[in-house]
């Protein structure tokens, strides 16, 4: 006799007779999530002088990193890409933020700059490496400390001519592994005509090139969600301009700098883009940085590190692969 298909249960939706308190849960999960603090991890990219540590101290309003540059015209450049990372704790009403900066000093900087991008794309598949070694240890920790890249700026230098080789490599390259946010690194040395014209020949150039910058779709997404992104597609890249310095303008302090035509604001729209990166990155789209991490580039690389692990247990010794096979459960 045919086995009985199974069913979908039937799900009635009802309202309680009386109060009953499970609407408390999203205030529970608010208290154990501002207990434990969130992670964020972004990383830098660009050559020396783009202004890539004055950005990242503007965007969060703090000192987080010192310049890496060269300080003098005759100091000698960095013979490779260097990878460096400073922790930060930062706090803002109630909520704490541990923050990772990865710079990578040295990147673009030579006149031969072939594979100049192999130790980032490393770095960052290291992390992945590390979170999943984590993951699949018996006795792992309840909580798992994420050094995962979640974001990954990438300065353009205001040439105004377009991307350089180096850059359609490079983009190509990280995009494969990890969220690309590409921004045009000080850009007020352009007039609005000419910022303009850059933007939308960087943005052509880009789709050439068929770069997926982020942000991606999903299709659970709502449609203001769709929309918001639709809208930063529309703006990539960022065109924007980084400053410390506070200035006092008929009586009003702005963060800016002085030049001979007045001051310019960063934090005015109309002088440049600083306000829709930093909205971008911290006020809407934050957790999907996080999310879109874990669940796109690092599934992905866990998937074909898993795959190759089960390969590898195949073809090993029957003693062997009952090993693995107990210590990564495949």
């Amino acid at each position: 006799m045919a086995a009985a298909a199974a069913t979908s249960p039937v799900i009635n939706n009802l309202n309680p007779g009386q109060y009953v308190g499970f609407d408390s849960i999203t205030r529970q999960i608010e208290t154990k999530l501002l207990k434990r603090g969130f992670q964020f991890n972004v990383m830098v990219v660009g050559q020396t002088g783009l202004g890539k540590s004055t950005l990242v101290n503007t965007l969060f309003a703090s000192q987080l990193i010192d310049s890496k540059g060269r300080f003098q015209p005759d100091e000698q450049s960095r013979s490779t890409t260097e990878i460096q990372t400073v922790s930060h704790v930062i706090q803002e009403n109630g909520v704490r933020l541990r923050l990772n900066i990865v710079d990578t000093p040295g990147f673009g900087d030579l006149v031969n700059n072939d594979g100049c991008w192999e130790p980032i794309v490393k770095y960052i598949k290291d992390q992945h490496s590390a979170y999943l070694r984590k993951e699949l240890t018996a006795m792992r920790d309840k909580y798992i400390v994420d050094t995962r890249v979640h974001a990954c700026v990438y300065f353009i230098n205001p040439s105004g001519h377009g991307l350089r080789p180096i850059d359609v490599i490079v983009m190509k390259k990280l995009a494969e592994v990890v969220n690309v946010i590409p921004v045009i690194a000080k850009s007020d040395s352009l007039t609005l005509t000419e910022r303009e014209s850059f933007k939308a020949r960087i943005a052509s150039e880009l789709a050439y090139h068929q770069i997926k910058m982020y942000p991606f779709d999903a299709e659970d997404d709502e449609r203001d969600e769709r929309e918001i992104n639709e809208g930063v597609r529309e703006t990539l890249p960022f065109a924007i301009i980084g400053s410390q310095k506070t200035l006092n303008v008929n009586g009003n302090q702005v963060r800016g700098r002085k030049t001979r035509w007045g001051v310019i604001d960063v934090e005015n729209e109309d002088h440049c883009e600083f306000v829709k990166l930093r909205n971008f990155l911290t006020r809407t789209h934050l957790q999907d940085l996080i999310e879109t991490t874990a669940q796109i580039h690092y599934e992905a690389f866990r998937s074909k590190q898993l795959l190759a692990l089960k390969n590898q247990a195949n073809n090993a010794k029957p003693q062997e692969a009952a090993s693995m096979q107990k210590i990564y459960n495949i």
